[in-house]
């Protein structure tokens, strides 16, 4: 796969992903199939979860995420990972995130707002005052359809439909909340 077909399984679930390398592969696969390819690779995925340490965590995101913490605003975490607690528990920054909402609490994935609105309700925010930050396209355009400020994280020429795109969170202070 390229660079590019890659960004396209950002930010959607196990299944949607399957989806798409199934028809970019030419390939047709009955349902009890899926289900036992999407099982198999949740497994090895959660022997990496396993592995997991702190210092994986994007270097500035937890002094960002403190210093959020430390202006009083609360902070969700909107995933299409059914995985997030554990992989959030595993690194040791769980108890940074006021709410979580991941592919467990929600029926329709990254471009559909619903991850974010949940996000919003969950936090006691209007979607008008949520910043998000993403580092999938489908994940700002889910932030844009529910009326939010996107900020993307990585590739400008990826997220180009974002409000602002950073490089990562180093020398990244609350300031950049202030839309």
């Amino acid at each position: 796969m390229s660079h590019e077909e890659n960004e396209e399984l950002k930010g959607i679930g196990r299944a949607e992903s399957l989806e798409i390398l199934l028809r970019k592969g030419g390939v047709s696969l009955s349902d009890s199939e899926k289900e036992h390819y999407m099982k198999i690779k949740n497994d090895w995925y959660l022997e990496l979860v396993d592995t997991m340490a702190s210092d994986e965590i994007l270097p500035g995101v937890v002094s960002f995420l403190d210093e959020v913490k430390q202006s009083g605003r609360k902070i969700a975490l909107g995933s299409a990972s059914k995985n997030a607690v554990k992989i959030l528990k595993k690194v040791g920054i769980l108890g940074l995130f006021d709410a979580v909402i991941d592919g467990t609490k929600v029926t329709r994935g990254k471009p559909d707002p619903q991850t974010f609105i949940l996000g919003a309700e969950a936090t006691g925010a209007r979607p008008n005052e949520c910043v998000v930050f993403e580092d999938a396209l489908a994940g700002v355009e889910a932030a844009l359809a529910g009326g939010m400020y996107a900020i993307g994280v990585g590739e400008p020429d990826v997220l180009n439909k974002a409000h602002k795109v950073i490089p990562g969170f180093d020398g990244v202070g609350v300031d950049l909340l202030d839309f």
